[in-house]
């Protein structure tokens, strides 16, 4: 194993380089307590996540909402007295708690209710179903995008950060980000993160055995598959996220052996 990261750029926060597209793995192939959406002789489709605790930020923006209306009704009370430095400092707080209660509220409800990823074992190609999140502008559209690249042009990095929270308390955080290379070289044209949590490195094995194998050769899952775009759900933010659309071509394209 390489000390050194091969690809040009590194992820961010790399650890190490897993095993290539066509190595043999070198992890107990494995899912985090998930299953599969669905997984056949021709493509396996996994979930992942944005959120790992989704529907919390609806809650905390709803309470944190009332903090400018307790201002607005100090202000009331106190009419006979009010500055305008009261009022540049209600104007001020209001527009900061619009600003990151917006971008809260989005970041829960904007994310799509799944982002699978597939992987064509006849084709030999991987389908990503990406979103991305614009934090400093919780006012326009945050994009979402379905591409896919060539199976051997996948490479797989282990990275891991971490830092002081503001209570002082140490965090970190691991994964495995997919890095797309131009064919034949190392330089990374494309990245996305697996996003399977605690055992990304288990995931990719899994993935590769998959690829390499087939079906047959996965460990069975104790949990059930589920319908991320029709399950019912009591859960506010899943209810307001919008569904998963593929493009049509890429969608018959991605779970089909022939065009």
């Amino acid at each position: 194993m390489s000390k050194q990261p091969l690809l040009n750029p590194p992820a961010r926060g790399w650890r190490r380089d897993l095993p290539e597209p066509n190595d043999r793995p070198d992890a107990t192939p494995g899912l985090f307590m998930c299953a599969p959406n669905h997984v056949d002789d021709i493509y396996l489709e996994l979930p992942r996540s944005y959120l790992d605790m989704r529907g919390l930020l609806v809650w905390l923006v709803l309470i944190t909402a009332t903090y400018p209306l307790a201002l607005v009704c100090l202000l009331y009370d106190k009419s006979n007295s009010v500055t305008v430095e009261d009022v540049l400092l209600f104007t001020v707080i209001a527009a900061l708690g619009i600003w990151i209660c917006s971008g809260a509220l989005r970041a829960d409800i904007s994310p799509p209710r799944d982002l699978p990823l597939r992987f064509n074992r006849v084709r030999r190609k991987v389908y990503a179903y990406e979103f991305k999140a614009i934090w400093w502008n919780p006012f326009t559209r945050w994009p979402v995008r379905a591409v896919a690249y060539n199976w051997d042009d996948v490479r797989a990095e282990a990275w891991s950060q971490g830092g002081m929270a503001g209570s002082g308390v140490y965090f970190s955080k691991s994964g495995v980000v997919l890095s797309v290379v131009k064919p034949g070289t190392n330089e990374v044209v494309d990245r996305f993160q697996l996003r399977a949590k605690a055992n990304d490195e288990k995931a990719w094995a899994y993935i590769c055995t998959y690829m390499q194998q087939g079906p047959q050769a996965l460990p069975p899952s104790k949990w059930k598959p589920r319908d991320w775009n029709n399950e019912p759900t009591m859960n506010l933010a899943r209810l307001l996220a919008p569904k998963v659309k593929w493009p049509e071509e890429m969608d018959v394209e991605s779970r089909t052996a022939t065009s």
